[in-house]
């Protein structure tokens, strides 16, 4: 499948924004076990809130996309099959990001600082691993909103402000011959 300008662009967007998270993660440097226990316990409920936003977020990006598709079909510009396929695309990842945050926060949801069973050095891989999740799960977002905006700002190029040579835009041929 061929990748369109707009969305190596987003995922451009999403790669920046894994990188500076996960610089801020190693510049925490190495964690012992005890260190990861006490900032498990005091980040979970950050990390169950940026789940549940992230969820709510993707949802609700979901739902706008219907807006967007009846626009798009009403409107009196035609667009390309490109348009719809780039929409279609960005409902599966953003559709992708909610499964991923929910899974995540009811995972993260499990008491495992509370656990006597978990190896008190385990924690540190623990702590790293839902550090990683939100990284992905907050860069998966930016790349949904990334490509939503592409979206939308072709959409009012195109429908809002008429422009005709728009590579999206389909050309009608003028039925006046010269």
């Amino acid at each position: 499948m061929k990748i369109s300008i707009y969305t190596k662009r987003a995922l451009l967007g999403g790669a920046i924004s894994l990188m500076v998270i996960t610089t801020g993660t190693f510049l925490l440097g190495h964690l012992s076990g005890y260190e990861a226990k006490v900032l498990i316990k005091n980040s979970i409920d950050g990390l169950n809130t940026l789940c549940n936003t992230i969820a709510l977020a993707s949802a609700t990006i979901l739902a706008l996309l219907l807006t967007l598709l009846s626009l798009s079909s009403s409107s009196s510009s035609k667009l390309k099959k490109e348009h719809y396929k780039h929409v279609l695309l960005i409902a599966k990842v953003d559709t992708t990001v909610f499964i991923a945050s929910v899974m995540a926060f009811l995972l993260l949801n499990l008491p495992i600082t509370e656990s006597d069973s978990v190896p008190g050095n385990w924690f540190s891989t623990i702590y790293y691993i839902s550090l990683a999740i939100s990284s992905v799960l907050s860069s998966a977002l930016i790349v949904v909103v990334l490509m939503l905006y592409n979206t939308v700002a072709n959409i009012i190029k195109i429908v809002g402000l008429g422009d005709k040579d728009h590579p999206l835009a389909i050309q009608e041929e003028d039925d006046n011959p010269k």
